[in-house]
């Protein structure tokens, strides 16, 4: 049974970093894209970072490009977001998903929700002002 397990939220304070992680069982997902996503309260859930399959591709929404980073370990089978210089804004559950199939996406693809099979249960980020 495939599971995406979340962990590293937390209370920050604005300007702060939290590392966030997401380890995955079930099966290997090496070659598969894999992303971060998160929802505010009263908000719809939005795209904040995807990688892809091989590592050399990654997206990031304009509102934390230059402060957060995707990034992944095979080996551990786990995909991580740095989120520095955090604000108030990225207040949010954060959420993490797997593609479920090892393919080629682009920046239309990998920003859209119903193109990942796999999803955690969510984090919690707060950063206080």
């Amino acid at each position: 049974q495939v599971q995406l397990v979340e962990s590293g939220g937390g209370l920050v304070q604005a300007g702060g970093s939290l590392r966030l992680s997401c380890a995955a069982s079930g099966r290997t997902f090496s070659s598969n894209a894999k992303a971060w996503f998160r929802q505010a309260p009263g908000k719809e859930r939005e795209f904040v970072a995807a990688i892809s399959g091989s590592g050399s591709t990654t997206y990031y929404s304009d509102s934390v490009k230059g402060r957060f980073t995707i990034s992944r370990d095979n080996a551990e089978n786990t995909v991580y977001l740095q989120m520095s210089s955090l604000k108030p804004e990225d207040t949010a559950v954060y959420y993490c998903a797997v593609d479920a199939t090892a393919r080629f996406k682009s920046w239309g693809t990998a920003t859209r929700t119903n193109e990942y099979a796999y999803w955690g249960q969510g984090t919690q980020v707060t950063v206080s002002s």
